[in-house]
């Protein structure tokens, strides 16, 4: 009897143990190993490349990144949704706001600007959007965010015109009011296709997001025949967060060394101008 006792106290106690050890840390979020690290959704040219050369930093600061590459816009913010991942790197302010505006469940705000990709027009068969043909087609993204964004191009080189009054990132396709060139602006790709869509000579003008560009081996500073002009740009890519995350240590420290010296300086060095850093 005095065995049996003796073994139900230290099963017990065993018991008692583990579960102590599990609820110090709920599913593990509040341990402090999970305290010093930092899951990043992220795109895989530049941001993952960035976020790479942003890792041994991290180290340094006692924080591990994990990075997890995604090939598309959509996918990144779910996850983020669901908190398969902690933040994600790979959008702008005007995109995050259209997301926000469809997913209104979604509470995701910005933790810090990291970079620009200005945004290029590319062309097999012109040199410039001037020359394109009458009745010609320009194929872009399915992205109604983008669309001002690629538009303030088109009017900035006389080829269009938008409506009067219109805020230029908030302009679409049915705020243009003078063509004269009667072009069919062709929202329906999704963006990683559009560097196929060019290499395959369709359309008389491909509008290509840098960071597909780059991965496709294009070089989006001497390719293109228009890019959107770098001042008062909008459209610099960010460290997006569930509400209240922005204030973690962890993201702070993230864009506290993607804002420094020596990453600003990679991304000069390695994009050449076809990725600007930003320090917001």
């Amino acid at each position: 009897m005095k065995k049996w006792v003796s073994t139900f106290a230290l099963s017990s106690a065993l018991v008692l143990g583990l579960a102590a050890c599990g609820s110090s840390g709920g599913s593990g979020s509040d341990s402090s190993e999970d305290e010093k690290k930092i899951v990043v959704g992220a795109s895989n040219i530049p941001h993952a490349e960035i976020l790479e050369e942003a890792k041994p930093l991290l180290e340094e600061k006692g924080i591990e990144l994990d990075i997890k590459p995604f090939q598309d816009y959509i996918l990144p913010n779910t996850a983020l949704d669901g908190k398969e991942i902690d933040a994600n790197y790979f959008q702008h302010i005007p995109y995050l706001e259209s997301v926000l505006e469809e997913n209104p469940n979604y509470d995701f705000v910005s933790a810090g600007a990291i970079h620009i990709e200005p945004i290029g027009i590319y062309s097999k068969k012109y040199k410039s959007l001037k020359d394109l043909p009458k009745n010609g087609t320009v194929i872009m993204r399915d992205a109604v965010a983008e669309q001002g964004r690629i538009l303030s191009i088109f009017e900035k080189e006389g080829v269009i015109k938008l409506k009067e009054g219109v805020k230029k990132q908030d302009a679409t396709l049915d705020d243009i009011v003078e063509n004269p060139k009667n072009l069919t602006f062709k929202a329906d790709v999704e963006g990683g296709l559009l560097p196929q869509v060019y290499n395959n000579n369709e359309g008389d003008a491909v509008v290509i997001n840098a960071n597909y560009a780059l991965d496709a081996g294009l070089d989006p500073v001497k390719d293109p025949i228009a890019v959107e002009s770098k001042e008062n740009n909008p459209y610099a890519n960010i460290i997006t967060v569930r509400k209240g995350d922005e204030n973690k240590e962890e993201v702070k420290a993230l864009v506290e060394v993607l804002h420094s010296k020596e990453i600003q300086d990679f991304i000069e060095e390695k994009y050449k101008g076809a990725v600007l850093p930003v320090n917001e």
